[in-house]
């Protein structure tokens, strides 16, 4: 079968010339035969290997989008052969003998997209492949790469917007892809093949920005040497995508809404109407539902280009499709610049799904190419990866001198201050809302020296002054006048404060008076010569203890993911004493 008899398959592969080969395993004949059946009467193509033949050659010739193992194995062979499948972007689709959950764990964890039990219903085999075989070639054509149910949310209201020529409203921050989303309206609208004309609003200045859109007559203006036509007119007949258009300004957005309702244009300098027949897809990385309530933009034209709207969710909120994202970027730019890659390994691909990404798909894609282009074997690894990424998660930390702050201590080492600043910053509060909520009474003198609860001082800056040697191996950042709340780390266990539910207690002593009595803070104490584990250890301790043994609320206390969190603990088996809080109750 080499033709799609599915209207619907033919218009997403856009030619209709490929449904979508599906290779099935023949190690369980009668199963394979009737799901071959099954594919072929949909006109899907198949391919169906006998287990004695050369499976891997086949698969490399037939080129499949879709794997069935009738008999799903565990040896070390069929592992390989999952992982490579895995990599090169096929599906794999397993039927086991027994309903066994660990077994269908490990099987999804070596890269099978769906286990079923058999005896299998047919049917439920055939639609599940089906419907994933089309989610893939909407995917491909659009180039929104994912599994998760964000992405295929956004796949299927593409589907469903994309025949109708009403216009659209992308919303998304920077990054998500909004123009795939905007081109992929085009490609599946019966418009495909006429025009498609983009324009980023918020990159032209306003004195030209009506030209661009709507053209200009000669002698319109000074320089306007010759009649020029608009954005609207070039995309006639087609589409015409407004990027960021958002930051469009007021004195254009009346026009705008103008062109929309009367679906004509008039060039700048001219008086004749100009009839227009142009879908307009708008694109925002703000919310422009604020802006209306602000006053920036006019509310008529937020509701005329939002007829139909889509969300392109951030990448930090679909985890899931970063591997999957990750490997394609892989095969891309190791083809485009002639680099032979195996892949990533497990522990680079776990701290880029931890990262959370602020420049999105755009910025997961930049990062790839680079590590494709300077890493030093044939495999991505952890150290590939840009310290920044690496460590600290992409937060940023406070900015804390590393420099000898200690009477007769060394040079403090950065890795582990930014450990320490991580741990202390969590609760993400502003100087600003702190000092709201303090009773404060009587300012502390320069030189105070305090100790801070580890797990909860608000994110504030060290002053311009740093951190101060005030003698006995203590530091301290001086408060006061119009000085800024800076953080303070003890070396030698001092009294202090703590910030406790948007609440600023302790520090009896230094002429803070507590809103309510609390009970005492855990501590850090830090003394000189420390290493890293034992400070990373301490901080441990320190969360788990706060958290009644929570790791979850630990974890996110700390900064790190529950499996980097997991990991350490595992570490400590065997050493760790019941301060830890092992035995408190996970959630």
């Amino acid at each position: 079968m080499t033709q799609p008899v599915r209207a619907t398959t033919q218009r997403r592969t856009g030619d209709g010339d490929d449904s979508g080969v599906v290779a099935i395993l023949l190690t369980d004949v009668e199963p394979a035969v009737r799901i071959n059946a099954a594919l072929e009467a949909l006109g899907h193509r198949t391919v169906a290997i006998s287990p004695m033949d050369d499976v891997r050659g086949e698969l490399r010739r037939a080129k499949p989008m879709v794997v069935v193992f009738t008999g799903a194995l565990l040896d070390a062979a069929h592992v390989a052969l999952v992982r490579q499948l895995l990599w090169d972007n096929v599906s794999v689709i397993g039927l086991v003998d027994v309903a066994d959950p660990a077994l269908m764990d490990r099987l999804r964890d070596i890269g099978y997209a769906e286990v079923w039990e058999k005896p299998v219903v047919i049917d439920d085999v055939v639609d599940s492949i089906r419907r994933r075989i089309e989610r893939r070639q909407l995917a491909e054509l659009t180039g929104l790469v994912g599994e998760s149910a964000a992405i295929r949310e956004v796949l299927v209201k593409v589907e469903q917007i994309a025949p109708v020529t009403s216009t659209v409203l992308i919303e998304g921050e920077s990054g998500t892809g909004k123009e795939l989303v905007a081109r992929a309206v085009h490609r599946l609208s019966p418009r495909r093949g006429k025009p498609f004309i983009a324009v980023n609003v918020g990159a032209l200045p306003e004195t030209l920005l009506e030209s661009e859109l709507f053209g200009h007559e000669k002698g319109a203006f000074t320089g306007a040497a010759e009649r020029r036509l608009g954005r609207f007119e070039l995309a006639d007949t087609g589409t015409l995508f407004l990027d960021e258009i958002g930051e469009i300004p007021s004195s254009t957005q009346v026009k705008l809404l103008r062109v929309l309702e009367e679906r004509e244009v008039t060039r700048v300098g001219g008086g004749q109407s100009i009839p227009v027949d142009v879908r307009v897809v708008a694109a925002t990385n703000r919310p422009l539902r604020e802006h209306v309530e602000e006053g920036h933009f006019r509310a008529d034209l937020f509701y005329r280009l939002n007829v139909l709207s889509v969300y392109l969710p951030p990448l930090r909120e679909r985890r899931e499709d970063i591997p999957l994202l990750v490997r394609r970027f892989v095969s891309e730019f190791s083809a485009l610049h002639d680099r032979a890659f195996n892949g990533i390994s497990a522990d680079a691909l776990a701290l880029l799904v931890e990262y959370p990404w602020p420049g999105n798909v755009r910025e997961l894609r930049n990062l790839v190419e680079s590590m494709v282009v300077l890493a030093h074997g044939r495999e991505i690894v952890a150290d590939d990866i840009p310290r920044a990424i690496r460590e600290g998660g992409g937060r940023r930390l406070l900015p804390v001198p590393v420099g000898p702050m200690v009477q007769g201590a060394e040079r403090a080492q950065g890795r582990e201050l930014e450990f320490i600043v991580r741990s202390l910053v969590e609760l993400k509060l502003q100087v600003e809302e702190l000092r709201r909520r303090m009773d404060v009474e009587q300012r502390p003198p320069l030189g105070w020296v305090g100790e801070v609860h580890p797990l909860g001082m608000p994110p504030v800056g060290v002053p311009p002054g740093g951190l101060h040697p005030v003698g006995n191996g203590h530091v301290a950042a001086p408060l006061g006048g119009d000085a800024t709340l800076g953080s303070v780390v003890s070396a030698g266990g001092l009294r202090g404060v703590d910030f406790r539910g948007g609440e600023f207690r302790g520090g009896e002593p230094y002429g803070i008076e507590p809103r309510d009595q609390a009970p005492p803070a855990t501590v850090i104490t830090l003394g000189p010569g420390m290493t890293m584990a034992e400070i990373e250890r301490v901080a441990i301790q320190a969360a788990l203890r706060d958290t009644g043994g929570n790791r979850r609320k630990a974890a996110e206390l700390l900064g790190i993911g529950e499996r980097t969190l997991y990991r350490k603990l595992r570490e400590y088996e065997g050493e760790t004493g019941p301060d830890e809080g092992s035995d408190g109750e996970e959630t």
